[in-house]
Parts: C-alpha cells; sequence; structure tokens
C-alpha cells in the first residue's frame, strides 16, 4: 500500500449537519470511532468520511493493479526458473490484492467498473513510485526489498483502520507483502554474496535509484499532508507520514549493512541522542512532479493499463455471457 503517498487529493468541506437526527448519528458515529470499534460498510457514516474511504481505497486498488506492469516485464527474463516461479507469483498476488481492494471499495457505494473509468481516465491517482523504470534484474529484488518494504512499513497499521472491509482485507495482503519484501531481499543477498562484481554494481546501482522514491512512499511530511490530520482522528490512519518514514529509514539502514551495500545519503547516520538515524533532504519537488504526471513511466504505465483493459474486454464479455447462461439453467432447473 502504497497508501500514504496517495494522500494528495484535495480537501473537502464537512457537510453541514442539517437536523437533530443527523447531529444525534454522527455523535454516535464519533462515539464509535473514539472507542476504536470498527465501522461496518451498513453504518451510517459522514459522507466526508466515506469519500476519503473510497479515494484511499480506490487508489490503492489501482496501484496494486499498476504495480504489476514493471515486474511483469521480467517474469520470461528472470535468470532462473525459481526466480520466474517467484516472480509470477507475486505479479499474481499484486492482482489479487487489486481484487480485495476494489471489492472493499464497492462496499462504500462505488462500482468497479466507475472506479477503473476514473484511473484510465486520469482522474484518480496510484502511488507515484510504480511510475519508474525497471532497468535490470536487480531492480526486482530492490522493489521488493525497499518498495515492498515500505509498503509494509504502510499497510501494516491500516489492518486496525476503523473501517472494517478494509481492515479485513489488509490483514492478507500484509502477509503476503512480507514474503514479497523477504523474496526482494534474499535476491538481492545471493546476487551480493555469490555474484560477479558486475552484478554487484547493478544491485547498488539499483539501490542508488530507487532509495529515494521509496521514502517517498510515505507522503509529504506532516505539515504539509493535507488530509493526514482528519484520516487520524477517524482511525484511516494510525501512525503519521514521518513516523513511518524513520521507522523505514532506521530498519531499512541496518539491513543495508548485511547486504553489504551504501544507502545514498551521505547524511545518513546515526544519531545516539534521538535513537533515530539522521538523513538528508527529500526532493519533494521530484515527488510531485512524479505524481502529478510527469514522472519517467506516468505515460506508458497508464497506456499499458488502459490498452490492456481494452484488449481483455473479450474476456469479460465471454465470463458474463457464461454467468447469465449458468444463471438461466438453475432457473430451468
Amino acid at each position: 500500500m502504497y497508501t500514504q503517498a496517495m494522500d494528495t487529493g484535495p480537501k473537502e468541506e464537512r457537510k453541514v449537519v442539517r437536523s437533530a437526527e443527523e447531529a444525534e448519528l454522527e455523535r454516535r458515529f464519533d462515539a464509535k470511532i473514539d472507542a476504536g470499534d470498527f465501522i461496518e460498510a451498513k453504518d451510517w457514516m459522514p459522507e466526508h468520511y466515506r469519500k476519503t474511504l473510497l479515494r484511499q481505497i480506490s487508489q490503492h486498488a489501482h496501484s496494486e493493479i499498476v504495480g504489476m506492469l514493471p515486474e511483469g516485464n521480467w517474469i520470461t527474463r528472470a535468470p532462473t526458473l525459481k526466480r520466474k516461479a517467484i516472480l509470477l507469483a507475486k505479479v499474481q498476488d499484486e492482482g489479487g490484492h487489486g481484487l480485495y481492494l476494489y471489492a472493499a471499495a464497492e462496499t462504500l457505494g462505488t462500482s468497479r467498473d466507475q472506479m477503473v473509468d476514473a484511473l484510465h481516465a486520469g482522474k484518480a491517482k496510484y502511488s507515484s513510485i510504480f511510475n519508474y523504470p525497471t532497468l535490470t534484474w536487480a531492480d526486482i529484488g530492490t522493489i521488493g526489498w525497499l518498495v515492498d518494504g515500505a509498503a509494509i512499513m504502510n499497510q501494516v497499521p491500516i489492518c486496525r483502520c476503523s473501517y472494517a472491509p478494509y481492515a479485513r482485507a489488509m490483514i492478507r495482503i500484509c502477509r503476503e507483502e512480507s514474503f514479497h519484501q523477504r523474496q526482494g531481499f534474499d535476491s538481492l543477498l545471493v546476487m551480493m554474496r555469490e555474484g560477479t562484481p558486475e552484478q554487484k554494481a547493478m544491485v547498488q546501482d539499483a539501490v542508488n535509484r530507487w532509495w529515494w522514491p521509496s521514502i517517498m512512499m510515505f507522503g509529504p511530511p506532516d505539515d504539509q499532508s493535507p488530509n493526514s490530520a482528519q484520516g487520524m482522528r477517524w482511525g484511516i490512519k494510525r501512525i503519521s507520514n514521518d513516523t513511518l518514514r524513520q521507522k523505514f529509514i532506521d530498519a531499512t539502514a541496518e539491513q543495508a549493512k548485511v547486504l553489504g551495500v551504501t544507502l545514498p545519503d551521505p547524511l545518513l547516520k546515526w544519531n545516539d541522542e534521538r535513537q533515530h538515524h539522521d538523513f538528508g533532504p527529500i526532493d519533494w519537488a521530484e515527488f510531485w512532479r512524479v505524481v502529478g504526471g510527469d514522472g519517467p513511466c506516468n505515460r506508458d504505465r497508464l497506456a499499458t493499463r488502459v490498452r490492456a483493459w481494452d484488449e481483455g474486454a473479450w474476456v469479460r464479455e465471454a465470463a458474463l455471457a457464461h454467468a447469465r447462461k449458468q444463471a438461466t439453467k438453475k432457473e430451468a432447473a
């Protein structure tokens, strides 16, 4: 999930309470949130809460689907049958994650077709991390280690999200993402311990290119994140962007030592007083440029996704025809 980095939507005005009945419903809703209870799909909820969830969950689903593209290109080029099978399983997992999340978003009253149309029209965003190219096989392991590692850091707290359908979907997703992160780290470890000098250099190059985009995945700083405060108040988010980013950097800096790679930040060092790593400035101009559609692969990713949707129309039509045929047989029986 890539959800923190998508916390970039416009602020929305909260609906004005217009009746005593609505005021009482909102009071009960707030009481459930304050008590840490879950909100179910059939429960009353403020419209702004619904819209915030729909934006976040649908964009999370889009990220899982678009995220299949940079890795899918390497399935046929994986160096061994083992790595091919692992990558194939991982890409399949990502497709499943998208389906879980679209199903969760549909409980908020918007159809899957509407969400997909918004993606294809450029009205809905996905995580900016997927707008960077995968140039070598080492990129695949680095995505597993850094990108999926950042995703897990983001996603584990969502298992306690106040909206129950989203929280339930995230439990399985997080388990599978944990496997993806370990697989990526293992792939890089093999290359660094058993690989040629050229392969080790390939790993270092991939880490250099993916490090900064990975820590941007946590989204803008807390004081520049327009929806963070309300998301925290509602229990949609549990931990702030900056806190999660620091936690990720602290963990990854130690893992880099095990791998034997250098993280591309000359200011990265342990601060004994803070008991955290200090790190250099993040290029937020790049982040916003990519979010705004001007990343290395924005146009290619969206065009590929739209083409796959159009070319797969016959499969969807066939599935619907089969379902109608089976329903007719059942009625006739």
